[in-house]
């Protein structure tokens, strides 16, 4: 072992716990749910999962795990052009491609990977590829990988966007959060296409977060906006409100995916979705459909919590997702509320830099269908208790 590389390390760990940024892992110790154990904390309400319908732990999810699980066997043990594609993996991306309006689908391990599958593989050199500056981490690492010219815009800034599109290079592919997982805040995506279409822009959008929470019936950003068949290129999530479990998908045309199948570098040299995942997903999605009670129950429950975090005092920032963040500023503050927040038995997290920008550290609230208006305002009663201790509410936040 390198000493010198160990030492490093140590005091870069060091200089984290000095600053109060340093991050502690919490373990819970059964199934992801309104209210959980954790060995840190003991009993808890969760306002910090992505579960946003609550089907991380729904029987009939769980269940059509357990089934693939005994029909395909823990791991699929193979890239997809090899012997890693299962008649489960045709079901799934054929239901995906149906429920989101798009010709074909294709799943992969995570969104992440599906994200730094598809963008290097069509963003190639000679062209130029415009993200929005919050866009997610695996948005930006995706774009970085590219061969294509880079830009980016201010977030939200359909001028700029434009101007980025002017002074494109080749084909301008234009790739945006559906909603933003730190702003809670949604894109501007009937603004977007049409820049695209006035400057013939491929446009790619990760609904990650907003997938089984907006649109009518929870299909996400692009049916909130009405703007199905609008939209080139979908990539999103099955690891949040579709059950939680794991996986990523891109949606496109029939020549996208088969692009992908023959050259996305995450899809030949990384394991297929393991198929019991695979058949858990399904079965999320065949409730979203079946169930549109839940997706209503959410944004009853973001509404509630919301409104009621208002007439406390704190000043979340607006927006329809079921993101919640409440703007503390310090990162060492930010982590230090939720540390509060846990004593008092809600598990919600604070994030910092580098997550965020400099000085617009949060706490960040989400909000699942699964919750009882009982335990929101139990939740509700440890924020005016931590708000008022540390001075983000009351007389004290407006000295």
């Amino acid at each position: 072992m390198n000493a010198a590389f160990q030492s490093r390390l140590e005091a870069d760990l060091d200089a984290l716990r000095a600053a109060g940024t340093y991050k502690r892992l919490r373990h819970i110790t059964g199934p992801m749910a309104p209210e959980v154990h954790m060995e840190e904390a003991g009993d808890v309400i969760v306002l910090s999962s992505n579960n946003y319908l609550g089907l991380a732990n729904h029987p009939e999810v769980v269940a059509a795990g357990i089934e693939g699980l005994k029909k395909y066997g823990a791991g699929t043990a193979s890239v997809r052009f090899i012997c890693g594609t299962f008649d489960i993996h045709r079901e799934l991306e054929d239901e995906i491609a149906s429920v989101f309006g798009f010709e074909a689908s294709l799943s992969y391990v995570s969104c992440w990977t599906a994200n730094e599958g598809v963008i290097p593989t069509i963003a190639t050199k000679g062209n130029t590829i415009i993200s929005d500056e919050l866009n997610h981490a695996s948005i930006i690492d995706a774009c970085r990988l590219s061969g294509a010219k880079r830009a980016r815009y201010k977030h939200g800034d359909m001028a700029e966007l434009e101007a980025q599109l002017r002074a494109a290079e080749g084909t301008p592919f234009i790739v945006t959060d559906g909603v933003f997982s730190m702003e809670g805040s949604v894109a501007k995506l009937p603004e977007i296409v049409a820049l695209a279409e006035r400057y013939d822009a491929v446009t790619i959008v990760d609904d990650s977060h907003g997938t089984g929470v907006m649109g009518k019936t929870g299909r996400g950003t692009i049916e909130h906006f009405g703007l199905e068949g609008k939209i080139d290129i979908l990539t999103g999530t099955l690891g949040k409100a579709l059950g939680g479990g794991a996986g990523g998908f891109v949606a496109g045309s029939k020549a996208l995916v088969d692009t992908l199948v023959q050259r996305s570098r995450t899809q030949l040299f990384s394991n297929a979705l393991p198929a019991t995942v695979a058949c858990s997903a399904l079965k999320a999605i065949e409730l979203l459909a079946s169930q549109p009670q839940l997706v209503e129950a959410q944004r009853a429950n973001t509404r509630y919590f919301r409104d009621g975090l208002k007439k406390l005092g704190f000043k979340p920032l607006d927006g329809p997702s079921a993101i919640v963040p409440i703007i503390v500023g310090d990162t060492a503050f930010a982590i230090a509320m939720s540390d509060r927040l846990l004593q008092e038995g809600v598990f919600v997290t604070g994030f910092g830099f580098p997550v965020v920008p400099e000085g617009t550290a949060r706490v960040r609230v989400q909000i699942s269908s699964a919750l009882t208006r009982e335990e929101l305002d139990r939740a509700l009663a440890a924020f005016e208790k931590v708000g008022r201790e540390l001075g983000v509410i009351g007389e004290a936040a407006h000295a």
